[in-house]
């Protein structure tokens, strides 16, 4: 026929046998690639001048040679590290100073011990004012020195310094708002390094003795812990910053000391800065300044002597005693607990000490002098009882750190002694181990009812409880009454934010032991006490902790949702940010547990709901990323939901979901590929064979689709999903609907905007449309011919739409798309196709090798090879030669890889292509050099040997 001038004809079977790989019996007693390899550590030899390392492995296959240690040449860069590393060759030890600074503060007890950097948040947070506070800031300008050589002047003039900034050349600041005052502090710490690292040693601890001078005043009582917090912040920056320029004094030629120095080992200049720095803060006049900075540098005693901690310790604790406001002096405790878990954790006797003096003086806290303060400044006791929290707990932390049994019971039975110890009850409940106190609930319970109402609230009580009893359980005898005592106390409490406080800590109790029946119970407790006079609006951040305990606990949806009062509970969250948070918290879980696919109509209703309520959320102003989460998690349930082989109520479902997710566009693609999937189930259950009922339902399927896809904004994803709904109606032999959507598919091509927005960053489409056409026409081999609309209509279409696209000018993809379309072109041509789509009959089988319908397809590959040469033909300017040389090889691979060269025309045209190709210097030396090969390869076999008179013609030009 008139064609065999372009295609050659294929025998795939043949072709596939051909190229499959070489079967090759294997012995399993020989190497094996997969077989585990073990190596042993290669003891390195002293390397050479080239730094290679002569290296010993032994592995378990030695005839294998390691393709990495071959490229490396023995110098394995573990190896050399460990060669560095070789203690014989290590002199210089790294600089102390930064070892020690980058080594974590907590090292000296466990990572079971809270420290206090994780507190400093919530008390800075939780202790706050909207009084007016004022600080006492000094005039640090640095006074003129005289040059006098002797020392003494210079010890006098900083002596007179230190006087000047105790006895008056301070101003005070008045009226400062909370903020104002915390970045007056911030400002203080900065000046302090500052001072330190242009050397200026005296001022730096005028500034710390001003900011512990702070500390005793309690005048906005209310803010006093945050004070604390800030100021012992700047106490321990100086600490460390002295005991750093001591460490750094102890350097030796080059060697630090180690972390467990003994005094013995350090310098006298180093033992003479460091007690210089104890005498300076001797000679401090007030209590409480000299107080906290000698125990901001208690661990600089280590360069004295081994026991100056253990006899520093005592002191400074002995010191306190002459603190007369309990609230001050509890919090001085507090900082020597601090220092003391730091340097020597082991010193249990020096804090136990300190917490016995405590409740010595802590009827002090009921005394005259502290209400008078109150009456002053309008604090009522439960609230100034809770500021002494923080430091009470810190100083039972540390004490109940490791602690055996039997102190924490002597210590529980001395607050049992005490009066209106409810403060130290609470305490002990915060710092105690869980286990400890959940073994004795109803010991604690009945503390907690004999306490004084007037004092210490007693729902914090409760709470303080409640947070123990959810990291430990209580004997399983006693679970239900403790509940029950627990729930009388909090749910008569009138405030609803102490309720709420309360209830959020207790429900995770409730959740973790009892069933859905208590749950419920709670939950409509909460709601009752929640809603009149719209308390919830104040407590959103509890109800959602709420909210994620129940979750936490009941994973189980149809569980769940069959509690009654769960959904009543949702409809608090009114405030439409915080309702979307808690839709997606559900959300997150039903994924993350839900194992089976579920058709429960309770769940289906509720999570559709809650669904809707985050799809609502979305609105012109939503990020792009939150929409991607909110489409991901509604994704996720509706590839959850299944009804099993009632496909039409699975339909129904989805074209619910497409009504109420319009919005989400994500949600419409993964709509239409379930509905894809479901006319596949279909298919496969009706083994290809539709009856009348299954062929309807499925063009139903199909008909969802079709009209869903054109309400998607990326044209590539219409484009992807017109390709993929055609191929599965063609699958189903739903012919005119297929070619709907690849007509549909055609038609958008000339749309494709020249760039598109990938990951939020614009970047050329050509890429994208090369990849799908080549997929389209994989696809168009197999799609049979309309009886009405001429031979190989969609092809003509799709070849006049490209065409007519207008491509960049620096762009081939127009002559690879050609290209592509001549391989197409090819197939089309052979007796039988190299695939079918089952029950559907293809162009082979309706043609039948016709020699009209084969000229038809000749005049096309005519056409197509013209627009390829006149391309190839504008590429012939200088700047463009290089090109031009990759597509005629390209051009020229696909006339010998599909078309007949034994017609002579083509065969004089891949001739040109391959001198083309060289003519400039530009060609791909090597790809020519492994085409010929292939070329004199394919010789060889029967009916190609016209390959050998073509692989004379090609000449290979050495590139110059």
């Amino acid at each position: 026929s008139c064609f065999l001038r372009h295609a050659r004809s294929r025998n795939y079977t043949s072709e596939s046998e051909m190229c499959r790989l070489e079967s090759v019996p294997l012995d399993f007693g020989d190497y094996h690639p997969l077989k585990p390899i073990t190596v042993t550590e290669s003891k390195t030899k002293k390397m050479n001048r080239k730094g290679s390392t002569s290296s010993t492995s032994s592995s378990s296959s030695s005839s294998v040679m390691d393709p990495l240690s071959s490229v490396l040449d023995g110098t394995d860069p573990l190896s050399l590290f460990a060669a560095a590393a070789d203690p014989v060759t290590t002199t210089a030890a790294m600089d102390g100073a930064r070892r020690k600074r980058d080594k974590d503060d907590s090292s000296a007890v466990g990572s079971d011990f809270e420290p206090w950097s994780s507190k400093r948040g919530d008390i800075l947070a939780r202790y706050t004012t909207t009084e007016k506070l004022s600080i006492v800031s000094g005039s640090f300008s640095r006074k003129a020195t005289t040059t006098g050589s002797a020392v003494s002047e210079k010890v006098r003039t900083r002596l007179e310094e230190l006087d000047d900034l105790e006895e008056g050349s301070q101003k005070e600041l008045l009226n400062l708002t909370q903020q104002d005052y915390m970045n007056r502090i911030e400002e203080l710490n900065q000046s302090l390094k500052d001072a330190w690292s242009s050397d200026q040693k005296v001022k730096a601890l005028k500034i710390v003795i001003q900011c512990s001078k702070l500390l005793s005043d309690t005048t906005v009582i209310q803010f006093y812990p945050s004070k604390f917090v800030l100021i012992t912040d700047i106490l321990d920056t100086f600490g460390k910053l002295v005991y750093e320029r001591i460490l750094s004094m102890c350097v030796e030629n080059r060697v630090s000391l180690p972390d467990n120095f003994s005094p013995e080992s350090v310098n006298d200049t180093a033992k003479e800065t460091c007690l210089n720095w104890f005498f300076k803060i001797a000679s401090i006049r007030e209590l409480i300044p000299r107080f906290y900075v000698e125990a901001a540098i208690l661990k600089c005693n280590k360069f004295l002597s081994k026991t100056g901690i253990s006899e520093c310790l005592p002191r400074l604790t002995s010191m306190i005693r002459g603190i007369g406001d309990p609230l001050v002096a509890v919090y001085a405790r507090a900082y020597l607990c601090r220092v003391g878990m730091e340097v020597a954790p082991q010193l249990k006797e020096s804090l136990n000490k300190n917490f016995f003096d405590f409740l010595l003086t802590f009827k002090q806290i009921h005394g005259d002098t502290v209400q008078n303060q109150l009456v002053v400044q309008c604090v009522e006791i439960p609230l100034y009882l809770t500021l002494y929290s923080p430091a009470i707990d810190w100083i039972l932390q540390c004490i109940a750190y490791h602690a055996p049994e039997v102190l924490l019971t002597e210590m529980m039975e001395r607050c049992k002694k005490l009066g209106n110890n409810a403060l130290l009850l609470n305490s002990v409940m915060s710092a105690f181990r869980a286990e400890f106190i959940a073994a004795r609930s109803m010991d604690f319970i009945a503390m907690i009812k004999e306490c004084d109402e007037s004092g210490f609230p007693k729902h914090l009580l409760f709470r303080s409880l409640g947070l123990n009893l959810a990291l430990a359980d209580p004997p399983e005898n006693d679970r239900l009454q403790i509940l029950n005592e627990a729930w009388k106390v909090i749910t008569k409490l009138k405030n609803p934010q102490d309720y709420i406080n309360c209830a959020e800590v207790w429900v995770e109790y409730t959740c973790r032991h009892f069933t859905k029946r208590e749950v419920n119970t709670v939950l409509a407790d909460v709601i009752k006490h929640m809603t009149p006079d719209r308390a919830f609006e104040d407590a959103y951040p509890q109800l959602q902790s709420i909210i994620q305990k129940v979750i936490t606990y009941i994973y189980d949806f149809s569980v769940l949702f069959s509690v009654e009062k769960f959904l009543p509970f949702l409809d608090m969250f009114q405030k439409e940010s915080v309702r979307v948070e808690v839709c997606k918290c559900i959300m997150e879980s039903f994924i993350k547990h839900q194992q089976e696919s579920t058709k429960d109509p309770v769940i289906l209703n509720a999570l559709l709901h809650i669904c809707k309520t985050m799809h609502d959320s979305v609105n012109a102003l939503t990020l792009e990323d939150e929409k991607r989460m909110l489409a991901a998690l509604i994704n996720g349930f509706i590839k959850m939901v299944s009804f099993g082989r009632d496909f039409e109520q699975q339909l129904s479902f989805y074209v619910e979901a497409r009504s109420m997710f319009c919005n989400l566009e994500p949600v419409l693609v993964q709509l239409i590929h379930s509905v894809n999937q479901l006319a596949m189930e279909t298919r496969k259950v009706m083994k290809g064979n539709h009856s009348r009922k299954t062929a309807a339902f499925v063009r139903a399927c199909v008909a969802f689709c079709f009209i869903t896809i054109p309400s998607l904004s990326s044209i590539f994803t219409r484009l992807n999903l017109y390709l993929h709904s055609g191929q599965v109606a063609l699958a189903n032999q739903c012919l005119s609907q297929a070619d709907a959507f690849f007509k549909a598919a055609v038609s958008l091509v000339p749309e494709v905007p020249k760039t598109i927005s990938v990951d939020g960053k614009m970047r050329p489409s050509d890429a994208f449309l090369l990849e799908f056409l080549c997929n389209f026409f994989s696809t168009l081999l197999v799609v049979p011919d309309h009886p009405e609309q001429g031979v190989l209509f969609l092809v003509r279409g799709l070849l006049n739409v490209i065409q007519d696209y207008t491509w960049e000018d620096n762009s081939d993809d127009k002559v690879r798309i050609y290209t592509n379309v001549l391989h197409l072109l090819s197939a089309m041509t052979q007796e039988a196709y190299i695939y079918h789509v089952d029950k559907v009959d293809s162009n082979d089988s309706l043609y039948g090798g016709d020699s009209k319908f084969l000229a038809e397809i000749s005049k096309l590959c005519e056409t197509v090879i013209a627009q390829i040469l006149d391309h190839l033909k504008t590429l012939g300017k200088e700047e463009t030669l290089k090109r031009q040389s990759q597509l005629a090889l390209y051009f020229f691979n696909t006339i010998v890889a599909h078309g007949d060269l034994r017609n002579n025309k083509l065969n004089q045209l891949s001739v040109n292509l391959w001198n083309l190709a060289q003519k400039h210097g530009f060609a791909d030396t090597k790809t020519m050099v492994k085409t010929l090969e292939y070329i004199k390869r394919k010789s060889k076999q029967p009916e190609m040997s016209h390959f050998t008179d073509l692989a004379l013609r090609l000449p290979l030009q050495s590139r110059t």
